[in-house]
């Protein structure tokens, strides 16, 4: 498959999505439709392989050994089981996106590994109605472990890595969903990439990751925010225990960093740290169950949801681990609980809630960046 945008546009007839789920979009998510709705993009025809190596970019099927590096079982008291159904594969297996946003009722998957690359400007993008994916334009510099986030009709892209999880960037850009368009605004004032972008009060904040050298590839505490009515970048108090890879949730005017990794994932923690804005501070709550990172995280039915991950050593068999366990935190009692696995074990995975459903496309198959996945599949407790 070629990403070469100069082909979406060919045939028109095969361009449009109907009248018909436009108004269905529009008229589901109100004032989102009319500030920022999706313009008509271009179908893509779900991948026919769930797995591809990244040396090469050819299709791959797991060995044994490669699937006996997924865990099931949670030590959280069990809550409501829930149901995973299989949804519409990614165009092309992915991983390593960091994460994915949500904006209008669809889901967002931007940059990351494929086709036997590390350094394309991926865009795909999801409508849940239909079960379909379409093509939206690239990003204007293609890389890996860009941090994600949308507010108000706007999707926001953040550093990267150009180089297998190494060698971060500075760039930023502002995607305009009306438009199909991205455009450049101000630079990052210190490159990294794996952090962690969300949207809280107007601003976007954006923290942890790893940086420069790029030999050394250190985590990073950094927690900077940018104002979009200015274009302008400021400092808030860093995060205490530096770290990427982790998940993070804006959630009643307060921002969680759950799980992550100390440089690498053989360095993984289960810390949970809030960040208390009107006192410019960080606390500690009740820590994640098993400690990973590469997970997603995600707000569902005023919970935050954590699915995925991955942690071990490359190269020591049972000592690698690809994580399906799906756990959910409540915020009013700083408690957890574990739900029904993800059928297939992710990390690296693009996970957003729409409506009454979490989606968790695509991901790293095996410990590492070397097997790249187009599995999609979605989580309800609805009907259970």
């Amino acid at each position: 498959m070629t990403m070469d945008r100069r082909k979406w546009f060919v045939g028109a007839s095969s361009l449009l999505l109907t009248k018909t789920l436009l108004a269905q979009s529009d008229s589901t998510h109100g004032a989102h439709g009319q500030h920022g709705a999706h313009p008509a993009l271009p179908k893509a025809n779900p991948s026919p392989e769930p797995y591809a190596k990244l040396q090469g970019g050819v299709p791959h099927h797991l060995t044994a050994d490669q699937e006996s590096q997924r865990s099931f079982t949670s030590p959280a008291p069990k809550g409501p089981s829930g149901r995973w159904i299989t949804r519409a594969s990614l165009p092309i297996p992915r991983s390593e996106m960091a994460w994915a946003t949500e904006w209008a009722g669809r889901l967002h998957v931007i940059g990351g590994y494929g086709e036997g690359r590390v350094d394309r400007g991926y865009h795909h993008v999801y409508e849940p109605k239909a079960d379909q994916w379409h093509l939206a334009a690239p990003l204007p510099r293609g890389a890996n472990h860009v941090a994600v986030v949308s507010l108000e009709g706007r999707i926001y892209a953040f550093g990267g890595f150009i180089e297998q999880n190494r060698n971060p960037d500075n760039h930023a850009y502002v995607y305009e969903v009306s438009q199909d368009k991205w455009t450049s605004i101000a630079p990052l004032p210190r490159p990294r990439g794996a952090a962690a972008a969300v949207a809280l009060n107007g601003k976007l904040h954006l923290i942890g990751g790893a940086s420069s050298p790029t030999d050394e590839r250190a985590s990073v505490g950094w927690h900077e925010v940018y104002d979009p009515k200015t274009d302008q970048w400021s400092r808030k108090k860093a995060l205490p225990g530096a770290r990427d890879h982790v998940g993070c949730v804006a959630y009643k005017g307060r921002i969680h960093i759950i799980g992550g990794r100390f440089n690498t994932f053989e360095y993984n923690t289960d810390l949970h740290q809030v960040y208390v804005p009107e006192r410019d501070t960080w606390e500690v709550l009740a820590p994640l169950p098993i400690a990973r990172s590469g997970h997603g995280l995600v707000v569902y039915r005023d919970r935050f949801y954590a699915m995925g991950g991955e942690g071990g050593i490359i190269n020591r068999p049972g000592q690698q681990t690809v994580f399906g366990q799906m756990e959910s935190y409540d915020p009013a009692t700083n408690t957890w609980q574990s739900h029904a696995a993800m059928p297939i074990p992710r990390h690296a995975v693009a996970a957003v809630t729409i409506g009454d459903w979490i989606y968790v496309a695509g991901g790293g198959a095996v410990l590492g960046g070397s097997v790249q996945s187009a599995v999609h599949e979605a989580f309800t407790l609805s009907g259970t």
